[in-house]
């Protein structure tokens, strides 16, 4: 697992496309969200698992940066193996990267 920095995940995606994967709640979402990320909150993972692709690069976001770290733990326990952090979450992102972005 890789754990990158906002700058560090800004560089990667100039080059690469994973999927961003947003674990936070619909009402967070609501408020602020990267652009092309996709939301499923960390409640609904077990239940839509399946959906997702273990050998498909994904970054995982959240708030802080906790929340996706406990999921990133999840999915290499069950064989996912490109798996990114976004540490900081997008607290870190609006503070570093985009100041349009809501802070909450």
């Amino acid at each position: 697992m890789l754990d990158l920095t906002p700058k560090e995940l800004k560089e990667y995606l100039e080059f690469n496309k994973p999927l961003l994967l947003d674990v936070r709640e619909q009402w967070e979402w609501d408020k602020c969200h990267l652009k092309d990320a996709k939301l499923l909150p960390m409640g609904q993972i077990m239940a839509n698992i399946e959906s997702l692709d273990k050998s498909q690069e994904t970054v995982l976001i959240c708030h802080h940066g906790i929340r996706s770290m406990q999921v990133a733990r999840y999915f290499e326990s069950i064989g996912f193996d490109k798996i990114i952090n976004l540490k900081g979450g997008v607290d870190a992102w609006a503070k570093t990267i985009d100041d349009s972005m809501a802070l909450y």
